[in-house]
């Protein structure tokens, strides 16, 4: 089965009305073999907050070592979203599993009107998949109510009720005391409670569960009687992402930040604090570093400071009050709104809620549910907004406001999760380059995308040059293949074509059908957000580029940094990073350079090799490795870093630990060098405060653990999709992506396999839009060619190579000489005319 055709099936599910019970989900497992049976889950409901409570429950139990399963909705891009374990979506090849495994049952079910629902159909799923890999502990949010809700199928050891408000009043009832109890029915048996309430819902609640535990701000009087039990404090922002919140209980307590903003936010960090340590042996440095480390997609998500982006999901008036409050604390002239909503929801009300808009943009995202752009700006008129219009894709919308706006204004996405999750492509659509060979090359990069096998084999002659693959809305997807077709060029799209789901494209074309493709996208009058579309593909393709290559390099005698012209060394072509360990015990060269004079010896012999990066690092991420603390780890790194800063080579320090990364920088470093792909949350916000260099790597565990094993899809299209969110987390940190390199972790959570097929692709990380590192120096992927320990040089040598060859801006070894001469070579071949590094 095609994951397509397994997507499709779940889908179409949504045609069955759901009904009040869990006797259908209970069917559906028990069918399944109740794999949840041995799953310790837990239940979050509530009309606002519990997704992001979900998170940051998930996120703090990671921290504290627990295997964690999540299940949410909805999904912002991609149905896998809504089942993760460990933070990584469920596999295509999972979906497909679980389809082949229950389509017959639900099938049979639904010829005898008793059909799963859509909803009911994926909780299911989830806790097949979470029951298979075995995960430690499931959170599940809630999707409506409670008592009726699919989830409530588990008997969970931990539950929270995050806030009450009129919703859903035909299904829980018409007053906020009857949707209390309808959602108070998550209480766990064995286990207080957890609950963000107060007044009448509050009272509804303990009518229901019994013992509860309360969480939210103290009162005015220290003897209030309605004193919460876990006090939750919200002490404003400590930057543009960030706020600072303060727990206090009777036997514990913290202060942390957290990436969500808001008082609500505050609320919910104690929730899910709480709800933590009933489950397990959580400590205050997990809760801390975990709430700290929960990034939700579209919660109050600042974009960019200049002029101030916002995309934030809110879709009801409680939720657009919360929203205006948390705006409230950031400086901005005008306000410029986008604008998309559901048709069931009160959207006067919301606009009432919302901030006066200077100017407001109204559209629709591309889903059945969505209200008509035209209602939506009527309402937002009589609401006293400025400057009104309508625009049919969310992504003209935003590109029209983003127009407008200068600098020291504010643009506000909002309305629904789906307008945000339009919006939000703007920063993290990748367009992905493939480099096509041959008909077998040609035939890969289709099935990739899931195209029909049919159309695989019609087509795959036609893909023998330039092929893009990327992934769309189906509005946008269907005229960009008119287009292009037009043009006489190709495009293949997959079996999954649904207005709520993105569709993956393939596009094949020559470079003069593709610039004649951009052009014409541009002058679309009614744009259907493929203006952002064009200027990917400009990127992608560098259309505008000039005739020199990338790899156009300089001289030998060059110098290097900033007089050349470029900030760092890849700006021109490959650059060289050498190794130096100074540590005991890493796995190639550990002992050999841990006292200082050797260590400095073996730096200038790296730049009398001509090594344009030195990278030194203080703890072993080998298997096995013992960590060390930040004290030796400083005590290791920074006297080297002080006695070789003045070097010609620009200074790395490999850790991942933002302290160690500060106080290198504040030694000379001039580059962060982060195994753990920004594991501290502190990280980010040191290489940006330093204006530094930061490479973020791929990375399931660092140090490694021994016989991890992972299951990609496709290795290198789940390691750029699982890099492409990390990136952004650095970038909404104030770096640029120039400065943001991304190391796809050869040997980290890959087979030898996955490693060289990363290597034979490498170059669609271009897609990230940040430079490449290949880190492969020695590493056990060479046994698979007959190299043992201490005999990889020469494999080491020839990857190198290849690496350079395919667009490698940076290659991390141990051996400078060998590996420039490599490099060297690679280029020399790609443009002989450019090349000449003779003294």
């Amino acid at each position: 089965m095609e994951y397509h055709e397994a997507a499709d099936f779940l889908f179409d599910l949504r045609r069955f009305r759901p009904k009040p019970g869990t006797e259908s989900t209970a069917r559906l497992l028990a069918h399944l073999g109740t794999p949840h049976d041995d799953v310790d889950c837990v239940q979050i409901a509530g009309s606002n907050g519990k997704g992001s409570t979900a998170r940051m429950v998930e996120r703090t139990l990671r921290e504290a070592g627990y295997s964690v399963g999540l299940y949410t909705s909805p999904h912002l891009e991609d149905l896998r979203e809504r089942v993760r374990i460990d933070g990584r979506k469920m596999p295509r090849s999972a979906v497909c599993e679980f389809v082949e495994t229950a389509r017959e049952y639900v099938t049979t079910r639904g010829a005898d009107g008793e059909s799963p629902t859509f909803f009911e159909t994926m909780t299911a799923m989830a806790l097949w998949q979470f029951g298979r890999e075995d995960v430690d502990v499931a959170v599940l949010e809630v999707g409506i109510g409670g008592k009726y809700d699919a989830t409530s199928v588990v008997d969970p050891v931990a539950s929270a009720v995050t806030s009450v408000t009129l919703e859903h009043t035909g299904i829980l009832g018409d007053t906020v005391t009857e949707i209390a109890r309808d959602k108070a029915h998550v209480a766990p048996s064995e286990a207080p409670l957890v609950t963000g309430t107060t007044g009448d819902a509050l009272a509804a609640v303990r009518e229901v569960a019994g013992d509860v535990v309360t969480v939210g701000p103290s009162p005015a009087g220290e003897s209030d009687p309605t004193a919460p039990d876990v006090h939750v404090a919200y002490d404003g922002r400590t930057n543009h992402t960030e706020a600072a919140v303060s727990i206090d209980a009777d036997d514990w307590d913290l202060e942390t930040e957290i990436p969500l903003l808001g008082e609500h936010q505050a609320v919910n960090a104690g929730i899910a604090a709480a709800l933590a340590r009933q489950i397990g042996d959580v400590s205050e440095t997990d809760l801390a570093r975990g709430l700290r480390s929960a990034h939700w997609p579209g919660r109050f998500e600042v974009m960019d400071t200049e002029p101030l982006v916002v995309l934030d999901g809110a879709h009801n008036p409680g939720a657009c009050e919360g929203l205006a409050t948390t705006l409230e604390t950031y400086d901005y002239d005008d306000l410029h709104l986008v604008f998309g909503a559901m048709h069931d929801k009160d959207h006067r009300e919301m606009a009432a809620a919302l901030p006066t808009p200077d100017s407001v943009v109204t559209t629709e995202p591309t889903l059945d549910r969505a209200e008509e752009p035209a209602v939506l700006a009527e309402a937002f008129a009589d609401a006293g907004a400025g400057r009104v219009r309508t625009e049919a894709a969310v992504q003209d919308a935003l590109a029209t406001v983003l127009a407008d706006a200068d600098a020291d204004d504010c643009v506000l996405v909002t309305g629904s999760l789906f307008a945000v999750a339009e919006a939000r492509s703007r920063w993290t659509r990748t367009d992905v380059p493939k480099r096509i060979r041959d008909r077998s090359d040609a035939r890969d990069a289709l099935a990739e995308a899931n195209v029909a096998a049919g159309d695989v084999e019609r087509l795959d002659g036609d893909a023998v040059h330039r092929v893009v693959r990327t992934a769309l809305r189906d509005r946008q997807a269907s005229v960009l293949k008119e287009e292009l077709l037009r043009l006489g060029g190709e495009c293949a799209l997959s079996g999954l074509e649904r207005d709520d789901e993105a569709v993956d494209a393939v596009l094949m074309g020559t470079v003069a059908q593709f610039e004649s493709l951009v052009e014409a996208l541009e002058a679309r009058s009614r744009p259907h957000g493929l203006a952002d579309v064009a200027r990917e593909l400009r990127a992608t393709l560098e259309i505008d580029a000039s005739d020199e290559s990338r790899t156009t390099i300089r001289p030998a005698d060059d110098s290097r940094g900033d007089d050349a012209g470029h900030r760092f060394p890849w700006g021109d072509r490959t650059a060289v990073m050498g190794i130096l360990n100074v540590t005991p015990d890493s796995f190639h060269d550990g002992g050999e350079y841990d006292a200082l004079e050797d260590a400095v010896d073996r730096a200038e012999a790296m730049v009398a090799n001509d090594v344009d990066i030195i990278d030194i690092g203080g703890e072993s991420t080998r298997p096995g490795a013992d960590p060390v603390s930040v004290d030796e780890e400083l005590e290791r790194v920074v006297p080297v870093i002080e006695r070789i800063a003045d070097l010609d080579a620009r200074i790395s320090v490999d850790t991942r630990r933002a302290a160690v990364a500060d106080a290198a920088l504040d030694a000379g470093a001039d580059i962060v060098n982060d195994v753990s792909g920004l594991e501290d949350p502190e990280m980010r916000f040191v290489a940006a405060d330093h204006d530094a260099g930061l490479v973020v790597m791929h990375s399931i565990d660092a140090p490694v653990v021994p016989d991890r094993d992972v299951d990609y899809d496709d290795v290198v299209a789940d390691v750029i999709d699982q890099l492409s969110e990390r990136v952004l987390l650095a970038e909404k940190a104030g770096l640029d992506r120039e400065q943001i390199i991304v190391d796809p972790g050869i040997g980290f959570g890959k087979s030898a396999a996955e490693n060289f097929e990363l290597l034979d692709r490498i170059d669609e990380f271009r897609a990230l839009g940040c430079p490449v590192l290949f880190g492969h120096s020695h590493k056990s992927m060479f046994a698979k060619v007959g190299r043992e320990g201490g005999e990889r040089l020469e494999a080491t040598v020839a990857a190198t190579a290849l690496a350079a060859d395919r667009g490698a801006d940076i290659v991390r070894v141990h051996d400078v000489t060998e590996n420039v001469a490599a490099v060297r070579t690679a280029l020399a071949a790609h443009d002989p005319e450019q090349f000449d590094w003779r003294s």
